[in-house]
């Protein structure tokens, strides 16, 4: 998967927008940060929960990885881009998004 690729699967989100941060793509909703790209390259960068964490990195550890230090303990994600398809990919932001939308959000939108 391309960054590009990546960007349009985020937006795809509901009511994803595009921003920065230090520098950093990052994609939002509600205001709030669920997945960067760009920060390290051919990675992107999810918000998950601990739990969702271990569960990825466990069943693929080639495509999920934890952050190192206290971002990745809190379920912060690198994601391979260049290992993940669409699908997989599409799986992973619906975690991150429900992981960060509002409550309204959430009860209007399913995966």
């Amino acid at each position: 998967m391309t960054p590009a690729a990546f960007r349009k699967l985020a937006l795809a989100m509901p009511e994803a927008s595009a921003s920065e941060h230090f520098g950093t793509p990052d994609y939002r909703v509600g205001g709030k940060i669920f997945a960067t790209a760009g920060r390290v390259d051919g990675r992107a960068v999810l918000k998950l929960t601990p739990d969702q964490q271990v569960m990825l990195c466990e069943a693929e550890p080639a495509i999920f990885e934890p952050i190192p230090g206290g971002w990745g303990r809190t379920g912060w994600t690198n994601l391979i881009l260049a290992k993940v398809d669409a699908k997989t990919a599409r799986s992973a932001l619906w975690m991150a998004w429900r992981n960060t939308a509002p409550k309204k959000l959430l009860k209007a939108h399913t995966e």
